[in-house]
């Protein structure tokens, strides 16, 4: 056993003592850590004053601290991600060429461009680094700072980046952080960790983070840990069941930033149909919404509604669309899509019986769970479109795009539009009925991490909004010159 498997992070100390075997996801294989109770009293930031050593800190020295752990950060080269990559291949839900693929993009986070806009887009660096001064209309004049927190990352195992992003948004904030890995990604964060420990153990980023791994529900842990003496915030990523289940926890004092799980849909215009050399690309993208990462993310496509019309001739439309976009999926690239790890079999048990309702269903492909295009011959999705998964997708016509709102709620988190224009018709609209991000057809499953997620902000969140408020008695009339006569104000002559 590998001394990567088997450990704990606690701010720049690796710990490998006290091991027990965790099970991984759905009986995946089994991993060493520490027993979570021999290190919960160490996990919590006791010494609040050492968080000064992050404000003595320049914004720019803390870029110059991730350009170089993103340097480091080469699969190529890095013995910790190497190891973590060849471990995860048995825990997660992906494919290998996906996983690589993830691995081999984390660089890409830690550049300089990429650092400093995911601080100021959402933040300002300027509030960051300093009081920033504002006078306001009634005379008072406030000094506002974005200060860091201590916060508790419940991350996601669906994509070693959600890892990588957690560091970075500690880091830039100036933040404390414990990260709990997920069990089907135990090792990306930890990782990622041992790298920051290698390169500078005594630096105080490093000296802000503990990366740790216990089985989500376990109450007397938990319940010990998830105190607004130990915590102030709780980024919690996951599926439905755990983060209620994080849920029991939040009191005064400890907030809840959720990115909770999301569907999300794709409406594409009637332009679509100008021409076979459209529709050839329309395919393409499409297949790229649905087929990315396995649509194993909260952004890919799952429900298509598609203005060919719900007459004979719009559904004739329809099915031609349904077969491009089935053979695009299967000419994605490796690393971009493959057939699913692992298929839902009650997914599959609803496919086999749609083939059997010929006049209300069209069914493409799916044969050797290697992914599905569902046609609807009425303009309602499947009643099983929440459970799409393994590049299975289901298109609906419809005669207006507008139409498309009626299956949009505040589960929706990503649009896929189709052409350009139709998204200045729909964002006025589609964000009245829950959708929250709209993008352009094909580019569903990139993403820019400075930008809202789940229509909030996460890092403006992460940080404490602190106000020096400075008032004159020459600028802003003071409380001390009334009295009440009578149940009115009345300004007095002196001060007593």
């Amino acid at each position: 056993m590998s001394n990567l498997i088997g450990s704990v992070f606690l701010r720049g100390e690796v710990v490998t003592s006290n091991l027990v075997s965790f099970g991984g996801r759905d009986g995946q294989a089994s991993f060493l850590s520490p027993d979570p109770d021999s290190i919960i009293d160490r996990l919590p930031l006791h010494d609040l004053s050492s968080l000064r050593r992050l404000y003595n800190l320049t914004f720019d020295d803390i870029v110059d601290y991730l350009v170089e752990l993103g340097l480091r950060l080469d699969i190529s080269k890095n013995a910790f991600l190497q190891e973590s990559l060849e471990f995860s291949y048995a825990m997660t839900d992906m494919t290998p060429p996906l996983l690589q693929r993830q691995y081999r993009m984390l660089p890409s986070l830690f550049t300089e461009a990429a650092v400093r806009e995911a601080a100021d887009v959402p933040i300002g660096i300027r509030f960051l680094e300093g009081w920033q001064s504002i006078k306001l209309h009634d005379g008072r004049t406030a000094s506002i700072r974005a200060f860091g927190s201590r916060a508790l990352h419940i991350v996601a195992g669906n994509s070693p980046i959600i890892s990588a992003l957690s560091i970075i948004r500690n880091a830039i904030t100036r933040s404390d952080a414990i990260i709990k890995s997920p069990s089907n990604d135990p090792l990306t964060s930890l990782a990622i960790a041992r790298t920051m420990g290698e390169m500078a153990p005594d630096h105080p980023i490093t000296q802000h983070l503990a990366v740790a791994y216990w089985k989500g529900g376990s109450e007397a842990f938990e319940q010990k840990l998830y105190q607004p003496s130990n915590l102030d915030k709780l980024i919690a990523w996951g599926g439905f069941s755990s983060l209620k289940h994080v849920t029991r926890y939040i009191q005064p004092g400890l907030e809840l930033i959720s990115l909770d799980p999301k569907r999300s849909a794709t409406v594409i215009g009637p332009e679509a149909f100008d021409s076979e050399e459209i529709l050839q690309e329309v395919a393409l993208r499409t297949a790229t919404d649905i087929g990315a990462l396995n649509q194993l993310g909260c952004v890919s496509a799952r429900v298509v509604y598609v203005a060919s019309g719900t007459d004979d001739a719009g559904l004739a439309r329809l099915n031609r669309l349904g077969e491009l976009i089935y053979q695009a999926l299967h000419r994605l690239p490796g690393s971009i899509s493959t057939k699913a790890k692992y298929f839902d079999p009650e997914l599959r048990e609803n496919i086999r019986a749609l083939r059997m309702s010929g006049n209300f269903y069209h069914i493409i492909g799916g044969e050797s769970d290697e992914g599905a295009i569902i046609v609807s011959y009425t303009d309602e999705p499947v009643d099983f479109y929440p459970t799409l998964s393994g590049r299975v997708a289901n298109l609906v016509p419809v005669d207006d795009p507008l139409d498309a709102v009626r299956g949009m709620n505040s589960y929706t988190q990503t649009v896929g539009v189709y052409p350009e224009a139709l998204k200045l018709k729909l964002r006025d609209i589609v964000p009245l009925f829950g959708a929250q991000r709209l993008v352009s057809l094909g580019y569903a499953t990139t993403g820019n991490t400075a930008l809202p997620q789940d229509a909030i902000e996460p890092v403006r969140r992460m940080v404490k909004w602190i106000v020096d408020e400075r008032c004159e008695p020459e600028t802003l009339r003071p409380q001390w010159l009334e009295e009440i006569i009578g149940g009115n104000f009345l300004e007095t002559a002196k001060l007593d």
